[in-house]
């Protein structure tokens, strides 16, 4: 039987725009941009986990109404993992870099001009926010 790393992955979009985080000191991915996220704690659901996640991160408080399972993404890239891509409208506050230490940078981009420097596999993702169906693969040999 196979364990799978499982992390909750929160776009919050404001019309066309989309918040990235500028990694940085984690040990992964550092200096690229990527999304609010974060591995699910044992005894949460996933939207537990992004209503957590999007406050650590982006200081912003997200409520269940406010939030859209978008897919379960499959993905192979440092080990095979699992992540649920959900989507945000709407929140209280304002979004910011709220934990400068793991984060070099935060701002809003077009989903058309993403940073060159975005991870592969949420450039990937933000592409496919649209996909109709509920599971997306990347990194497999098949891939689309």
């Amino acid at each position: 039987r196979q364990l799978f790393p499982v992390t909750a992955h929160i776009v919050l979009q404001d019309n066309q725009h989309v918040f990235l985080l500028r990694r940085a000191n984690t040990g992964y991915e550092d200096g690229n941009y990527s999304l609010v996220a974060g591995h699910l704690d044992g005894g949460e659901s996933v939207i537990q986990a992004a209503i957590r996640e999007t406050h650590e991160e982006a200081g912003v408080l997200v409520t269940p109404a406010d939030l859209k399972i978008n897919f379960i993404l499959h993905r192979m890239s440092d080990e095979e993992r699992f992540d649920f891509i959900l989507t945000a409208t709407s929140w209280s506050g304002t979004p910011h870099n709220a934990e400068p230490i793991k984060c070099g940078h935060a701002g809003w981009y077009p989903l058309d001009q993403l940073p060159n420097n975005t991870i592969p596999y949420i450039r990937y993702v933000l592409e496919n926010l649209d996909h109709p169906g509920f599971y997306l693969r990347f990194g497999w040999e098949e891939n689309p």
